[in-house]
């Protein structure tokens, strides 16, 4: 038998005799006569208002059970509440315990409690109304984000989590191995004694992936529009409250595309995913607006109404150094714009999203289309209030020889990516993508401000508890 939400109680037509609700208690009160619950099962925000009257049974035994945390089955009829604010409340007759909770330990009480506090607690902080509002909203951004490419025309598709290539050119990849590397006496060498990654089980050196674009241009180059997302990991010893060893991105690929179109495309994508969750999540966004960030609505209106100024980073600097003293990081061209000049054009000087693009070809990856000039590449940003940086992409480089090139100044050895350059090889066409992090974007439609808390078991440099 289908469970019923407290969510669907709630939404109910009529009142129901005999309804039925589960969840876990938030709180309890006690009057002369009876006793008041708020029930919840995590399917809103909204609780449950349960009353325990004598006249329909007796829980005199049953109620010093009924604390903060314990799970519970309430049997009873769905009535129409007399207090302002809830439409109906459960008045009780049977009650069944699942599990018991000791209040005195149970971490989650009725009280302000710190985001710093509630990481130590990652398994139980979904039980607050702030933990469960983020997890729904990104429920549903995910679901937004599906519907948006399959609505588009995009194939979905899986790309490796292990690979043996490095997608940004970085190196600050997570080695994947099935070696015992805590016995090094017995791992196998090289004749130069080297690590011999050869007797692998992949059978040569592998990594957990930073992008899944690679692949996705070969499938893009087939299927003409694709996406994935999925989990992508960064060995990078960076403690900001935006960067994370392990998240989600969101990486379209589109033959036949150029920068203008890759433009025009992610702005429509980001605009799309944000009304959604307007549309369907007011009552945790509500929350969020109240709690968390008092101009998160007015900053996603910003987003939704406007039109994302178009900027290059030439223009930008020209904008930017002016006023060079309000930076730490003194801008010039061909210096790499950072977070406090992102900031500075969208939150002060434009006050809406900017794409930034055509940027220096020494700031850029080397996958990244060159452009006439020689000096810069058709390679794009997408800058938004509060977070900077939510989306990168590009047109690729789409020319065998340019592409070798640029591979062999950045010191790139081309033999493991002879499968990318095929791509170049037979039928090379035009195209482009980009790739969005999950976790920014959720940091964007709930103003949390920092990326540990936008995911259930956050993981970052000296930390994977859970």
């Amino acid at each position: 038998m289908a469970l019923i939400t407290i969510k669907q109680l709630l939404a109910s037509a009529a009142p129901v005799n005999g309804a039925v609700a589960r969840g876990w208690i938030k709180t309890r009160r006690d009057s002369k006569v009876m006793s008041f619950a708020e029930l919840n099962d995590g399917s809103c925000r909204e609780s449950l208002q349960i009353i325990f009257a004598p006249d329909t049974g007796d829980f005199s035994a049953v109620l010093p059970q009924l604390v903060t945390g314990a799970a519970v089955e309430i049997k009873g009829d769905l009535v129409a509440s007399p207090a302002a604010g809830q439409k109906y409340e459960l008045q009780a007759k049977e009650v069944k315990i699942y599990g018991g909770c000791d209040p005195e330990k149970f971490p989650i009480q009725k009280k302000k409690t710190s985001d710093e506090f509630l990481r130590t607690v990652a398994h139980l902080r979904p039980r607050t109304n702030k933990y469960a509002a983020m997890l729904r909203i990104r429920a549903e951004l995910a679901y937004s984000v599906h519907k948006y490419f399959h609505d588009n025309g995009f194939f979905y598709v899986h790309t490796p989590i292990i690979t043996s290539s490095d997608g940004e050119g970085a190196g600050e990849m997570f080695t994947a191995t099935t070696l015992d590397l805590s016995k090094p006496e017995a791992l196998p060498r090289t004749d130069k004694g080297e690590v011999d990654f050869s007797k692998e089980l992949l059978g040569k050196k592998t990594y957990l992936t930073v992008t899944g674009q690679l692949e996705g241009e070969s499938l893009a180059t087939a299927l003409g529009k694709i996406y994935t997302f999925g989990p992508t990991f960064r060995a990078e010893n960076s403690n900001t409250y935006r960067h994370a060893s392990e998240f989600w991105m969101i990486e379209p690929e589109m033959a036949f595309y150029e920068l203008e179109d890759d433009m025009e495309l992610a702005e429509d994508f980001i605009k799309s995913i944000t009304k959604s969750v307007i549309e369907k999540c007011p009552s945790d966004l509500e929350l969020f607006a109240k709690f968390v960030e008092p101009a998160l609505m007015d900053n996603l209106k910003n987003i939704t109404e406007n039109k994302f100024e178009r900027l290059s980073y030439t223009d930008a600097v020209k904008l930017l150094e002016p006023v060079n003293e309000r930076f730490d990081v003194k801008v010039s061209w061909g210096v790499d714009l950072a977070s406090e000049h992102e900031r500075f054009l969208v939150e002060q000087y434009f006050k809406k999203p900017v794409i930034l693009y055509n940027k220096p070809k020494e700031a850029a990856a080397f996958y990244m289309k060159l452009n006439d000039d020689g000096k810069t590449v058709r390679g794009m940003d997408v800058l938004v209030p509060r977070i900077g940086e939510v989306i990168g992409g590009s047109e690729r480089e789409n020319r065998l020889e340019v592409l070798e090139k640029k591979m062999a100044d950045a010191g790139i050895d081309p033999l493991p990516y002879w499968w990318y350059l095929d791509l170049r090889r037979f039928g090379s066409v035009p195209h482009s993508g980009f790739g969005l992090g999950f976790e920014r974007m959720m940091m964007l439609v709930t103003g949390i401000a920092n990326i540990r808390d936008v995911t259930a078991f956050p993981r970052v440099p000296g930390y994977a508890e859970f």
